[in-house]
């Protein structure tokens, strides 16, 4: 099931492409029958599955039902816990992918073995000819790609649980990856595989500017973390161009790798290209500075679809005009599509998935659930306890126009799990539908990788009240809602708060250290995730509360009725996304109070 061809050959991956894609529907039966074939005997899928008669697609989707990660987690916590791997899988799990999403606060744990590193090879060298049949000349130069690898956990077993692109990173399929001429990194690997990301951030982009001339693309995986390296740039320049005049490295990259193999490209001192580089940094406006540094570059490749859209303005502010590509759509779980139009506009943006990574299957969402998308985030995603089995569609049989989350059985060992994304299907290449990724189920803020839903906002908001608010404060929170700031780099939760005294009607009177307090109590309440990001990524900014006068919700209220909002039906945004919104709550701020301190976060054990 997963086919083999030259990266360098492009003609023969759009072929391949073509060939996927028309036969959708067959190669879809195949990857079930696989699937089953493979590990019917595995104890999660005997509980359901009885005999050789039940290995096929009817009465399979008859009888495993469809599960969310609560349903499964203790079948992988086994796993995790030194249990052997046949319980999901007959091919031995060598590693657990870490999810952005958690459960009970810590991350999802997604098993995985050595053959998926074979299907995401592949997933990856399909990208390669789609852009070359988009934009010529990509084998005359370099792409300046800011990779990282995050913390891995090991857990009782031995096995090791690490974020889905650092496990890619780490591989042999990537360290010893053949070459591919439309394919060069400027980054030498060892400076991708820095434990130390700031040192990492330091010597990419150090190697990013002294190889300036032959750079043709730039980019990262999330819009969020290439504009933090934007930043970094920022703050750093004077001491990256202070290198290139002298041709060494300043002393606080300790990591010797590192600098070993940046002291290899920067090739002794070079004069002018600093003072060209500092000249460009030094200007009054970063307006266009990627295309100002890296003349030669053709696009910016970053994801910003889903969450990473609030990005785009920054980015094209940044960008001088060069396209913004979101080539492929992928999670712990699965690499799902890619983008067959990659110099679409960031709002048109598409994804083929292809039907030889899993098998796939789709559950109706109610269109009118996304009605004010644009608007608020509620719990747009169906109940898990209201699934409707009966109406799951196959991958070929999705409706133009529909709303549908995606359902996923994969040869690692999930079986009809929800992933929780949710999909609009927007036409079909050949025989395999295109989707755009509308937003993930119950998420309402997200910064970065973090993925904060309505109950943990509302469990972190009611500590910080009951610990913070009642005494001695004797305040009333009677309304909260939230937004994700990202005018700053590294951008931040905002929360507005309205509060009235206990006792009387009076304005309130806030006492700095109880809200700052009640800032980093919410943050010490969130999921690991985002502690994770916080503390050690660095990749999110302290909490804000921002406290309104009393009746401000009053008036939100009444600009989401003039905008569709049924009177009767209407409940508080947890989440504000609009201008109009925005303007409101922001027009009657009394207070803006931040965290002070970073929340705690250690990678411990994921033991039960």
């Amino acid at each position: 099931m997963i086919p083999s061809y030259d990266p360098n050959d492009t003609e023969a991956g759009l072929k391949l492409l073509e060939d996927i894609t028309t036969n959708a529907e067959a190669i879809q039966e195949q990857v079930l029958h696989q699937i089953l074939a493979q590990n019917s005997g595995t104890q999660y899928l005997r509980a359901f599955l009885e005999g050789e008669s039940d290995k096929n697609q009817q009465s399979f989707k008859n009888k495993v039902p469809v599960v969310n990660y609560d349903d499964i987690k203790p079948f992988i916590q086994r796993i995790a816990d030194g249990e052997s791997s046949d319980i999901v899988s007959a091919q031995p799990i060598t590693e657990l992918l870490t999810s952005s999403g958690t459960s009970a606060g810590k991350p999802k744990l997604m098993p995985s073995t050595a053959e998926e590193l074979d299907r995401k090879t592949f997933f990856y060298s399909m990208l390669v000819p789609v852009m070359n049949k988009y934009v010529n000349g990509l084998d005359e130069g370099k792409g300046m790609y800011l990779l990282f690898i995050k913390p891995e956990i090991k857990t009782p077993s031995g096995l090791m649980a690490r974020p889905v692109l650092t496990s890619y990173y780490k591989s042999q399929h990537f360290r010893n990856r053949p070459f591919n001429k439309y394919n060069v990194y400027t980054s030498p690997d060892q400076t991708i595989l820095c434990q130390d990301s700031k040192q990492s951030m330091y010597c990419q982009l150090l190697c990013g500017l002294v190889q300036r001339s032959h750079v043709l693309r730039v980019g990262a995986v999330f819009a969020s973390a290439f504009l933090r390296a934007v930043k970094f740039l920022e703050d750093h320049y004077k001491e990256l161009c202070a290198d290139i005049r002298t041709g060494t490295i300043t002393s606080w990259i300790t990591d010797s790798a590192c600098r070993d193999s940046v002291l290899s490209i920067l090739e002794g001192p070079n004069q002018e290209l600093a003072d060209e580089i500092e000249s460009e940094c030094g200007e009054k406006s970063w307006e266009g500075i990627l295309r100002r540094l890296w003349p030669k570059a053709k696009y910016v490749e970053v994801i910003v679809t889903g969450s990473m859209a609030q990005y785009i303005p920054t980015l094209e502010f940044y960008s001088g005009g060069l396209p913004l590509v979101s080539t492929m759509y992928a999670s712990s779980e699965c690499y799902f599509g890619i983008n067959l139009n990659p110099l679409c506009d960031p709002s048109d943006v598409s994804y083929t998935l292809l039907p030889n990574m899993a098998y796939f299957e789709f559950l109706p969402v109610d269109d009118k659930s996304h009605e004010e998308i644009h608007f608020a985030s509620h719990s747009n995603g169906q109940d898990d306890d209201d699934i409707k089995e009966d109406l799951i569609v196959d991958l070929v049989n999705v409706e133009v126009g529909r709303y549908y989350e995606i359902v996923i059985t994969t040869f690692t060992g999930l079986y009809r799990y929800r992933v929780g994304d949710i999909l609009k299907v927007t036409g079909y290449y050949n025989k395999a539908p295109q989707f755009r990724f509308v937003e993930r189920r119950n998420v309402v803020l997200s910064i970065d990788t973090d993925k904060t839903s309505e109950e943990d906002l509302l469990n972190a908001v009611t500590q910080a009240k009951l610990n913070h608010l009642q005494q001695p404060s004797s305040l009333l929170l009677t309304e909260y809602t939230s937004y994700a700031d990202t005018s700053s780099i590294p951008g931040h939760y905002v929360l507005f708060w309205e509060l009235k005294p206990r006792y009387n009607n009076d304005p309130p009177k806030l006492d700095d250290k109880t809200m700052e307090d009640c800032c980093s109590e919410v943050e010490d309440c969130l999921d690991y995730v985002y502690r994770r990001c916080r503390n050690k990524d660095k990749s999110i900014g302290p909490l804000e509360i921002r406290v309104v006068s009393l009746g401000t919700f009053d008036l939100l209220m009444d600009f989401c009725v003039s905008q569709g909002s049924s009177v009767n039906q209407y409940k508080t945004p947890r989440c504000v996304k609009s201008g109009g919104a925005l303007e409101i709550l922001d027009s009657r701020v009394i207070g803006r109070f931040f965290s002070q301190r970073v929340p705690q976060w250690e990678p411990l054990g994921l033991d039960s």
